[in-house]
């Protein structure tokens, strides 16, 4: 951790809700910062996600395909999803990559997590090392348009390295599945 002098957290002066969305709320907070300056603040609260590094096999990690309307564009991506309510997080990562790559983890491993953008959402993302898959299938969302892909990490990294893998979730999971990194 950094060494930081003891600096006060902002007090919260209101918080209003200014969007209702069917993903996540928008809110507006109002704060009074430590030196009496307030300050507003807009914040998407988020539900968290889960994302998978789907390992078969043979060693090789199954990606997917899908349309990302705000990038414009398909995406190579790890498998991932949105955490229900009240989910638990290893559950979710099943239910998850079986709605997604259509595979059951026989073992679903921590590999830590992050914060998707601390300025601005509350979204956090935890990452799951998933293994001895078999097959199972889970309907998935109908508005999801999803094609399966198997590369080896080596090829993996040299997507990140091309700039082919471009999603934080995607490359920070395969670098610490490729790091040996644990929660």
């Amino acid at each position: 951790m950094v060494d930081e002098p003891d600096i006060a957290l902002p007090e919260t002066l209101s918080v209003e809700t200014v969007y209702e969305g069917h993903l996540f709320d928008v809110e507006l907070h109002r704060l009074r910062m430590a030196n009496g300056v307030e300050a507003l603040r807009e914040q998407i609260q988020h539900p968290g996600a889960v994302a998978m590094v789907a390992v078969d096999h043979d060693g090789k990690l199954l990606m997917v395909t899908q349309y990302r309307h705000s990038a414009g564009r398909r995406l190579l991506e790890l498998p991932a999803g949105t955490l229900e309510p009240g989910e638990d997080i290893r559950a979710a990562a099943v239910r998850e990559l079986q709605e997604e790559v259509h595979r059951h983890p026989g073992r679903v491993e921590a590999l830590g997590g992050f914060f998707v953008a601390p300025g601005y959402t509350t979204e956090y993302i935890h990452l799951f090392v998933c293994s001895d898959l078999s097959e199972s299938v889970l309907e998935g969302d109908e508005d999801e348009d999803i094609a399966v892909h198997t590369l080896t990490l080596d090829e993996a990294l040299a997507a990140i390295e091309r700039g082919e893998i471009v999603d934080a979730k995607s490359v920070v999971g395969v670098l610490r599945y490729a790091r040996g990194v644990e929660a």
